[in-house]
């Protein structure tokens, strides 16, 4: 049965991984199997992890996924204001998908109201073309500090007066404080926009919770529209955390790979499909010493290079890697950590930092000098050593010049890109998602070491956990209340 239409709804989340982002996702979904036409909006988003659009545009991970869960193709409006921090103290402005500059906190405050500008016509015009908008709102509602000029939570609900709906995370403890306590900060016009809770994450009996959700309800005089139960196993894109248990495999493993946790490390997702591999063990490491009795060692994308990079010497990285090169270890370099493996990484007008250079760590002859301008695009093309068709997006602010391109790693849009070494032991590429087609992959780990081709299809993976979290969505949350609740937002606000 059709659900009745709604117009625009907005999720708010208690605290920060609530599971604002997934429930966002199973709703688009669930809208789009009853045929209507459904986008999602998230006004502002703090994130590290980041996907282009066909248009050229750079939006938050989160956002693609729920569009892809939506059945459409992701476009900047869906997050018109993404904030990638460089640093403890600044971040990078992105409106409608264009970087503007680095700001500090102090100084996006005072930008929020051009900032607001652009969220009201993204909205505006995602609202002509689409019946329903799912809101997905950042961090939570109740942070006092931010709420003056506010435009990722109940300042943007208040503004296009939309209804909320409140999630919160029983895994984390205090559930009923977290949802009273956040319903006590806001005001009262903001409480009444507040027409139902969503408790996430629920292990056990649910029945042991029905004492709980009846004081709630009596308490708050809202309904709890749903208790969602943990998904052992579930897996999306994430938006910017970065989640090291995330699967449980059974599988022998026999290929080990460490990547090193920078602090700056930026699209992680790039990774995810190892993470399902069955006879990959992927580490995200600390110290040089877990680098020991790897078979490759990947350097991921970083959103301040020179930072990172700095980092990796400080820590002792540097040797390591050397080290595990000289006993025929392989490498590969993506995006940031591919401009770290050559000579130097110019940085002439401080796009990421303060003015300067950076000696690199000397593993390719070659050198990057930082831009203004983005290169923002999808792409397709072919590995050159394996001839096999390979996809996915660059995202980056370099321009790379040397000898070592002189053996490309592939044609994309028959351009060469990237670069396999002399010595076949490093590989280095500006492309995200290298590792998202099954093809590419065993390709890659192959090369790597790997003789069976066991790859996963990541696509088809995230198609599936899409449709297990609205399927458990469909079973558990209480649409009918859901209406009702919207049918009195509307009388009393009307």
């Amino acid at each position: 049965m059709r659900t009745n239409k709604i117009q625009a709804l907005m999720v708010q989340g208690t605290t920060s991984d609530a599971g604002k982002s997934t429930l966002v996702t199973a709703l688009c979904r669930y809208f789009h199997r009853q045929g209507i036409s459904v986008a999602p909006f998230k006004p502002q988003n703090m994130a590290l992890n980041s996907a282009v659009t066909a248009e050229g545009g750079e939006i938050g991970r989160a956002q693609a996924v729920q569009a892809i869960a939506a059945g459409i193709k992701p476009h900047v409006d869906m997050n018109p204001i993404l904030l990638k921090p460089n640093s403890d103290k600044t971040a990078q402005v992105i409106v409608q998908g264009k970087a503007q500059d680095n700001q500090t906190a102090q100084s996006y405050h005072a930008y929020k109201k051009i900032a607001m500008t652009a969220v009201l016509a993204s909205y505006q015009r995602l609202q002509k073309q689409y019946e329903t908008v799912i809101i997905e709102g950042a961090g939570s509602p109740a942070e006092i500090n931010l709420r003056a000029g506010d435009i990722a939570n109940m300042g943007f609900a208040e503004k296009v007066d939309c209804p909320v709906i409140l999630i919160a995370d029983i895994e984390k403890g205090g559930v009923f404080a977290h949802i009273v306590g956040t319903l006590e900060l806001l005001s009262a016009s903001e409480r009444q926009r507040v027409i139902g809770f969503v408790i996430n994450r629920f292990r056990g009996d649910m029945h042991l919770l029905d004492s709980g959700v009846e004081w709630l309800e009596t308490k708050t005089k809202k309904p709890v529209l749903a208790v969602l139960p943990y998904l052992q196993g579930f897996h999306l894109d994430s938006e910017d955390s970065l989640n090291l248990n995330l699967v449980d495999k059974k599988s022998k493993k026999r290929l080990k790979i460490a990547i090193p946790k920078l602090p700056r490390m930026s699209n992680h997702t790039d990774f995810d499909p190892l993470k399902w591999h069955p006879e990959v063990e992927l580490n995200f490491v600390e110290q040089p010493a877990d680098l020991q009795n790897s078979d490759l060692i990947i350097l991921s994308g970083s959103k301040s290079v020179r930072d990172d990079l700095a980092w990796l010497k400080k820590h002792g990285f540097e040797q390591a890697i050397k080290c595990h090169l000289r006993y025929g270890g392989k490498l590969i370099g993506i995006c940031g950590g591919y401009q770290m493996l050559g000579h130097v990484i110019h940085d002439p007008s401080g796009i990421e930092g303060k003015v300067g250079s950076s000696r690199g760590l000397m593993l390719l002859d070659t050198e990057t000098t930082l831009k203004s301008q983005k290169v923002l695009r999808q792409v397709t093309g072919v590995l050159t050593f394996e001839k096999i068709p390979i996809s996915g997006y660059e995202i980056h602010a370099g321009i790379t010049t040397g000898l070592s391109l002189n053996r490309p790693l592939m044609q994309l849009l028959g351009k060469d890109e990237g670069v396999i070494s002399d010595d076949n032991l490093i590989i280095g590429t500006y492309l995200h998602g290298l590792f998202d087609s099954k093809n590419a992959c065993d390709a890659l780990l192959k090369w790597a070491g790997l003789t069976t081709s066991a790859a996963i299809d990541y696509q088809s993976l995230r198609e599936k956990n899409i449709d297990v979290i609205t399927d458990t969505l469909e079973q558990y949350f209480n649409f009918k209340q859901l209406e009702k609740g919207l049918a009195k937002y509307a009388q009393r606000f009307s």
